[in-house]
């Protein structure tokens, strides 16, 4: 059954409340979009990203905070819920995803005794991040050659970029889910700082997303094109050909490198 359709507004017929984790856009929500805005009750929106849309909820938002995991492992402490290995592991996932498994900027000490107290609650994170990354789908291993066959670089290094076509996910047997974490792979070439990655998820519908590890604010080039996200991570839609695409892009980078 897709989501959205009258089985998903059949069983939340019996629900008070809807919680959204994690996003406040909704082009994140994908089907789940029509299913929230014609929810009738209370919505509460539980998030840590700086930007986003207005849901028609309330919001319980955290922009310190490194993950929304770190949040919702705050609020169970606070009410006394028990660390259960299977909320452990959630919360685990949530916490070692959002912070690209501890490498971003945003990890702090703090960061690392949550992540201690869910391993003492049964978490095995060498198991997790088999499950997460090294379970690849050949689809998504394909997309992955090719993202990086295409991948440029400007501004003498500093700046890497690469692009998917709708056509690629057919033609690998990939995935949408499968463009996950890609781009970071890009930032491991030396001497890049930023790395922009075009998705065409239907032809002409671009997802741009954008890292940083300088002085850029991702968040703040993702709003100039109706996006947002972290200053170390964020994401924009954007329409029209690769080309025009790419050029509006990538001359709002080079201006936003020399501030």
């Amino acid at each position: 059954m897709t989501l959205g359709q009258a089985g998903v507004n059949e069983h939340l017929e019996q629900a008070e409340i809807l919680v959204v984790l994690d996003t406040t856009a909704w082009a994140q929500l994908g089907d789940m979009g029509p299913v929230i805005r014609q929810f009738s009750r209370k919505k509460i929106v539980i998030d840590h990203h700086v930007s986003g849309d207005d849901l028609g909820a309330e919001l319980f938002k955290d922009t310190g905070a490194e993950a929304t995991g770190r949040i919702i492992a705050e609020l169970a402490n606070r009410w006394g819920i028990a660390l259960t290995p299977r909320i452990a592991f959630l919360l685990f996932a949530a916490l070692a995803t959002d912070t690209g498994w501890f490498r971003f900027n945003s990890v702090r000490a703090e960061t690392f005794r949550l992540a201690a107290d869910l391993a003492s609650a049964g978490v095995q994170a060498d198991r997790l991040y088999r499950q997460l990354y090294e379970n690849e789908r050949l689809g998504r291993f394909r997309l992955m050659g090719r993202a990086m066959s295409r991948a440029e670089t400007e501004l003498d290094g500093k700046v890497i970029h690469s692009y998917m076509l709708s056509t690629d996910f057919a033609e690998t047997g990939a995935l949408p889910s499968d463009t996950e974490d890609i781009i970071n792979t890009t930032l491991s070439v030396a001497g890049t700082q930023v790395a922009i990655m075009f998705i065409e998820h239907a032809p002409g519908q671009f997802k741009v997303s954008f890292r940083s590890r300088c002085h850029l604010d991702c968040c703040r080039l993702a709003a100039e094109f109706g996006g947002g996200g972290h200053k170390s991570a964020a994401g924009a839609s954007l329409t029209g050909s690769l080309d025009s695409v790419k050029t509006r892009v990538l001359d709002a980078v080079y201006r936003a490198m020399q501030e």
